[in-house]
């Protein structure tokens, strides 16, 4: 089945202190953060949307750019953003900061069972305590049917800003810990580059895997 991809790819970058989209985690001469996201996103998708909040600075990318929905309203307004426009019912979102997604993860969301709103994995953390809460999820590793917009921007029309809160809202399915570690043992995917220390785990990885 076709399915869109939004990556959500926001632009603030506080916590690191410079702009985590321009990253070259695979050396100098490597991809920068945003472009590999992008790169790995066309092995699923024939439709890929990339929401931000400066589209002008990256004309360059092959993929349709999008503004993020409401302005300094975080990722979710981003998801908003590309949900609009997206060209299939479905769409994977992923964060542009997931750099050691696994293309064995994406692949048993997208062979999940439909119809469902939205379906989403249970952080590494959180399986144990939480298997079907969505405070649990990861919502940026996931996939929404375009029915999620509505509630997605009741809440920005709320000021909500939690991701996980329009999955209260909709038919939402989650994946167990114990189900997707079949296809990402060790939960790589679920890495956020958020600060310097991430950057050098992530690198330090990559380096130990041929795979990432």
């Amino acid at each position: 089945m076709s399915i869109s991809c939004i990556i959500v790819a926001g632009g603030a970058s506080r916590r690191m202190g410079t702009d985590k989209r321009r990253l070259r985690l695979w050396g100098e001469r490597g991809p920068m953060l945003l472009e590999y996201m992008v790169t790995r996103a066309a092995r699923f998708s024939d439709d890929i949307v990339v929401a931000l909040n400066d589209p002008e600075a990256w004309s360059g990318l092959p993929a349709r750019l999008v503004r993020d929905e409401v302005a300094r309203s975080g990722p979710l307004a981003g998801l908003a953003a590309g949900l609009a426009v997206c060209r299939h019912e479905y769409a994977l979102a992923l964060a542009c900061d997931l750099p050691l997604v696994q293309d064995a993860l994406i692949d048993a969301l997208l062979a999940h069972p439909r119809p469902y709103d939205a379906l989403a994995p249970i952080r590494p953390d959180e399986g144990a305590r939480a298997p079907r809460n969505p405070q649990a999820a990861e919502p940026l590793l996931a996939i929404y049917r375009r029915t999620c917009l509505a509630a997605i921007r009741d809440c920005l029309q709320r000021g909500a800003r939690a991701l996980v809160e329009p999955l209260e809202m909709v038919d939402a399915r989650y994946l167990a810990p114990d189900i997707w570690r079949q296809y990402d043992p060790h939960g790589v995917s679920f890495i956020n580059v958020n600060n310097p220390e991430d950057v050098e785990r992530v690198k330090m990885i990559i380096a130990n895997s041929p795979k990432c």
